[in-house]
């Protein structure tokens, strides 16, 4: 194997790390001694939950920041061209390696979070985030094309917690959405899913903000009175919104993580369309993912499949 291709293959590894939902990894990897081409994999999709692979797009833009970061951080320049082929739209990204590159430290900072980042769901401490961090988050989302709107008064954090709580309560009473997600949830020696050491604390029914239920054993416990709550957002909505979306959360993840703040995601308005469409113009745009921000004990990580499987022959 060239350096260049294992490198490309470690840069796929760290990809590999990127969020998607319920740990469903929807992505496929083509890689080539010059280029890297990101496929949807549709059969990772969540046809109940996600019709229309909006979360699994945002999940692969994810993927496409990780891979960027990780191939800057050994020295190479990439450039990205989204969609590139119209008549195969799963043919999400072709990033191409484009000469030598000298990351700065704030990159390799955040190349060292990928392994750390993780989704917590468990309780936050009561403690706020300072104003840099607010700024640095926001900015990170900006960079990506996207923009993150921070809510952490009783009055906005409320409407959007509304929305949260209608749309889990949709999402309940929908058994073939209940039958998809328990598919991957609480299974062990798995590489992908949500196992139970990852499914977080229940919260008790004073808790502002309601989570997804994930099976977990441990008692409920209340949750931090008032969180601070992030929207990401992008002016459009179409499929490279999505990817523009999901490098933005990455991005944002990344920043979080390497500040010390634990973050968690709240997909649930987003699966149903009316408290979608609700939030989005709530925030004045297209919205992909709420975020829980805060300071709390470290999580789990969740597994993740080899490079072997993820990359095409």
């Amino acid at each position: 194997m060239s350096t260049t291709v294992s490198t490309v293959h470690a840069a796929i590894s760290a990809a590999v790390r990127a969020p998607s939902p319920f740990n469903t990894q929807p992505w496929l990897f083509a890689a080539h001694p010059d280029r890297v081409d990101l496929w949807l994999d549709r059969s990772r999709v969540m046809t109940v939950t996600d019709p229309d692979a909006h979360e699994a797009r945002v999940g692969c833009g994810a993927a496409l920041h990780t891979l960027r970061l990780a191939l800057a951080v050994s020295g190479h320049r990439t450039e990205v061209h989204v969609l590139p082929d119209r008549t195969r739209p799963d043919l999400l990204a072709t990033v191409l390696l484009d000469g030598k590159y000298r990351p700065t430290p704030h990159e390799r900072a955040l190349s060292e979070a990928v392994w750390r980042r993780h989704t917590n769901r468990r309780p936050f401490l009561d403690r706020p985030v300072p104003s840099p961090a607010k700024t640095a988050l926001m900015r990170a989302a900006t960079v990506e094309g996207a923009q993150l709107h921070l809510m952490d008064q009783p009055a906005e954090v409320g409407a959007v917690a509304d929305l949260v709580r209608r749309a889990d309560h949709v999402l309940s009473q929908d058994s073939a959405h209940v039958d998809e997600v328990h598919a991957w949830i609480g299974r062990q020696g798995r590489s992908d899913g949500v196992p139970v050491a990852a499914s977080g604390r229940p919260s008790t029914p004073d808790t502002l903000i309601v989570l997804r239920e994930l099976g977990s054993p441990a008692p409920a416990v209340p949750f931090e009175r008032l969180p601070l709550l992030g929207v990401l957002t992008t002016v459009g909505d179409t499929h490279s919104d999505h990817l523009a979306a999901g490098q933005a959360l990455q991005a944002v993840l990344l920043q979080a993580c390497a500040a010390g703040l634990a973050v968690s995601p709240l997909s649930q308005p987003i699966e149903v369309p009316a408290t979608r469409d609700a939030l989005s113009a709530h925030v004045g745009a297209a919205a992909h993912l709420v975020l829980r921000i805060g300071y709390g004990h470290s999580g789990t990580t969740t597994p993740r499949r080899p490079v072997s499987e993820v990359v095409l022959d």
